[in-house]
């Protein structure tokens, strides 16, 4: 038992890194840092620490209950991976649109700072849109779901449990990268010029966009080879 343990971690590093590999872009923690400074505005320290300790959290809870309940969810709505990937990407790829062609826009440096008043309007907004879509998004539903089609695969139940734990201490690993962007974001900027901040944007925006198309022609790959089976079949 304990070597066909030690068979085991290979997939448990595998998924790991397919995992942390795949989400990364699409989470973007320091662009998503730069957004959330943006939206916060020039708040204390002692607020960017709450809200990204907050923020951590329900993005681990949040990737983690997609990663478990996902599959299950879909063949409960009847709904087949294909299609999701092919919807996912094409809400992923407008948002990365949406950003490219955004007009630029100065940065007020004498914005009031978020009083107690303005900081109860943004706790209010945790968990939507901090942490649903801003940090996590369709794009990463959709990784997820994959990576969740993937690890269930019926290699065993020893493999696939430890697939699934490479999925989700990988998530763990990405909400620590958004607690450290998220907390550090004003002094992050600091170091950034807006010129700088403004060319970041737009090359991340350009990455949603194209893992949104990538997404999306996955699904469509995907649906014509079964319709193409099928028909080939009759």
């Amino acid at each position: 038992m304990l070597f066909r343990n030690m068979r085991s971690v290979p997939l448990l590093i595998k998924f790991f890194a397919l995992a942390f590999s795949a989400l990364l872009p699409v989470i973007n923690p320091l662009g998503s840092a730069l957004l959330l400074l943006d939206i916060v505005g020039n708040a204390p320290l002692s607020i960017f620490r709450d809200l990204a300790r907050r923020i951590a959290i329900r993005t681990t809870f949040f990737l983690l209950v997609v990663e478990l309940v996902g599959s299950a969810l879909l063949e409960f709505f009847g709904i087949s991976l294909p299609v999701v990937q092919v919807a996912g990407g094409l809400v992923l790829a407008s948002m990365g649109w949406g950003l490219l062609n955004q007009p630029e826009t100065e940065t007020d440096p004498k914005r009031a700072e978020v009083g107690k008043a303005g900081f109860g309007s943004v706790e209010e907004k945790v968990f939507y849109p901090l942490t649903f879509p801003l940090t996590v998004g369709p794009g990463c539903i959709v990784v997820m779901l994959t990576l969740s089609a993937q690890a269930s695969a019926k290699r065993g139940a020893i493999d696939d449990v430890m697939a699934h734990v490479g999925i989700s201490l990988a998530v763990v690993a990405l909400s620590l990268t958004v607690l450290l962007s998220y907390r550090y974001a004003p002094k992050i900027t600091e170091r950034i010029s807006a010129q700088t901040a403004y060319g970041i944007l737009r090359i991340v925006a350009f990455v949603l966009l194209c893992i949104g198309v990538q997404i999306t022609w996955n699904g469509v790959e995907t649906l014509l080879k079964t319709v193409l089976v099928g028909g080939t079949s009759r």
